[in-house]
C-alpha cells in the first residue's frame, strides 16, 4: 500500500491513529491537521511513529524560529527582490504548481556581498511556503487534493563562479530544510540546459538530498523543450522554455512571474568580502614558495581554492607537473593558471578551474620576490568530483542527440 489517503493497509491505518494521539498537543498549532498532512510525515519515516513524531516536533520548532505563519508577508531587501532568481509559473498536467529556478544568471558573490546568507535562505523558505499555499488554492479550485510541487532548474550559464563555497552552502542548507521540513512534497525536480559542469555542481548538494527525492530528479537532454511538455502543458510553460505562455505584453520570459537574476551592481554591496574559515595556515619563508600537490585521476574534476595572506601580498599560480613523484621547478611544469601577486591581505582570494587532464596539479604560493619578509597564508583547497550517475545520464542524452525541431 502506498501509505496515502485511500490506500492504507490496516497497519498503516493503525499507525495514523496512534500518530494523531501522540501529537494531540500539537494539533491546534499545525498548519494543517488532516490525514494528508500527517501521512506525509509518516511516509517520510516509513511509518516509524517515534521518528515521525520527532520530525514533526522539530518542524514545529522550525516554524516558530522562522515565523512561518507570517513569512508570506515578509519582504526581503531590494537587492534580493531584484537580483535573486526564480518564480511560480504555471501548473503541471495534474494541477501541481511549478517553480522555475534560474541558476546560471545568478551572481552569487554579488548577492552574498549585498545581503545576508540568512535572508537568502529565508527567501527560499518563503518561496516554498508560497508553493504550498498554491497547493491549497489548487485543491480548492480543482476539488481534489494537490500536495506536491514541481521545480524546474534552468542550468544554462552554470559556471565555476556558482561553485564558490559560500554560494554552494546556501543550496546545501536549502535542500536540508526542504528534506527536514517539507517531506513528501516534491513531485519532480527537472533539470534543463545542464552544461558539462553540472555533475560536479550536483555532487556538492547530493549528500543533502534524500535518496527518495533523488529518484524524482529528471535530467532532460537536447530535446528538453519537447520533453518538458510531457510534464507541463505547453500553455503553462513560458515561451522561453518551449511553451506558449507569455506576459500580457508578449514577453516570452514571463518576467511578471519569474525573476532571472543578473549581475548585482556594486552600489548594493554592504561589504567587500565574505568571512570564511580556512583549513590550513602555513608560513612561506622569505625568498621561497609553498607548493601544494593535488592528484587528479580523471578529467572533469574541479580544483577550488580560497586563501588569505597576513600583512602583505602573495604570489599564486597553478601548474601541472610533467613528471610524477619528484618536486619540479616552476619552469619545468606546465602553467595552467599564470602566477601573479594578489593583495589577499586586504581582500581574500578564491577561485576554481576545471581540470582538463589527469595528473598532479600544483597550487603554488610564491614569496620568492620578498627577500626580507616571510608570509603567513591561510588556505583551503578542495578537489570537486563529478557525480558519476548524472554524468553518465548526460553522456547518454548527448549520444541520442536533440530532435530535429530543437
Amino acid at each position: 500500500m502506498s501509505g496515502r489517503v485511500g490506500d492504507l493497509s490496516s497497519q498503516q491505518q493503525e499507525a495514523l491513529a496512534k500518530f494523531q494521539d501522540s501529537i494531540q498537543d500539537l494539533l491546534p498549532t499545525l498548519p494543517n491537521a488532516d490525514d494528508y498532512f500527517l501521512l506525509r510525515w509518516l511516509r517520510a519515516q516509513n511509518f516509524d511513529l517515534n521518528k515521525a513524531e520527532d520530525m514533526l516536533r522539530k518542524h514545529m520548532e522550525f516554524r516558530k524560529q522562522q515565523d512561518l505563519d507570517n513569512i508570506l508577508t515578509w519582504q526581503p531587501s531590494e537587492v534580493i527582490q531584484l537580483y535573486d532568481s526564480g518564480g511560480l509559473c504555471g501548473y503541471d498536467h495534474e494541477g501541481c504548481p511549478v517553480w522555475f529556478d534560474i541558476i546560471g544568471n545568478l551572481d552569487p558573490k554579488g548577492l552574498l556581498l549585498s545581503a545576508s546568507k540568512q535572508d537568502l535562505i529565508r527567501k527560499r523558505i518563503k518561496a516554498y511556503e508560497l508553493l504550498l499555499q498554491e497547493c491549497k488554492l489548487q485543491s480548492q479550485k480543482l476539488g481534489r487534493k494537490i500536495e506536491t510541487v514541481m521545480i524546474v532548474f534552468d542550468m544554462e550559464g552554470l559556471s565555476l563562479k556558482h561553485l564558490w563555497k559560500p554560494a554552494v552552502e546556501i543550496y546545501q542548507q536549502y535542500f536540508t530544510i526542504v528534506e527536514e521540513n517539507y517531506p513528501e512534497t516534491v513531485k519532480n525536480m527537472i533539470v534543463v540546459r545542464a552544461p558539462k559542469l553540472f555533475p560536479v555542481a550536483f555532487n556538492l548538494v547530493k549528500p543533502f538530498i534524500s535518496e527518495e527525492t533523488r529518484k524524482k530528479i529528471v535530467i532532460l537532454g537536447g530535446n528538453w523543450k519537447q520533453e518538458l511538455s510531457k510534464f507541463i502543458s505547453s500553455n503553462q510553460i513560458p515561451m522561453e522554455f518551449g511553451g506558449t505562455l507569455t506576459d500580457p505584453d508578449g514577453n516570452p520570459k514571463c518576467l511578471t512571474k519569474i525573476k532571472y537574476g543578473g549581475e548585482v551592481p556594486k552600489s548594493y554591496y554592504l561589504q567587500n568580502q565574505v568571512r570564511v574559515q580556512y583549513e590550513h595556515t602555513e608560513t612561506v619563508g622569505r625568498g621561497s614558495s609553498l607548493q601544494l600537490e593535488n592528484e587528479i585521476l580523471f578529467p572533469g574534476c574541479v580544483l577550488r581554492w580560497q586563501f588569505a595572506s597576513d600583512g602583505a601580498d602573495i604570489g599564486f599560480g597553478v601548474f601541472l607537473k610533467t613528471k610524477k613523484g619528484e618536486r619540479q621547478r616552476v619552469g619545468e611544469m606546465t602553467e595552467v593558471l599564470s602566477s601573479q601577486r594578489y593583495n589577499s591581505h586586504l581582500v581574500p582570494e578564491d577561485g576554481s578551474l576545471t581540470c582538463l587532464k589527469a595528473g598532479v596539479y600544483v597550487l603554488r604560493f610564491d614569496n620568492t620576490y620578498s627577500l626580507i619578509h616571510a608570509k603567513k597564508v591561510s588556505y583551503t583547497v578542495e578537489v570537486l568530483l563529478p557525480d558519476k550517475v548524472s554524468e553518465e545520464k548526460m553522456q547518454g542524452l548527448e549520444a541520442t542527440g536533440p530532435s530535429p525541431e530543437q
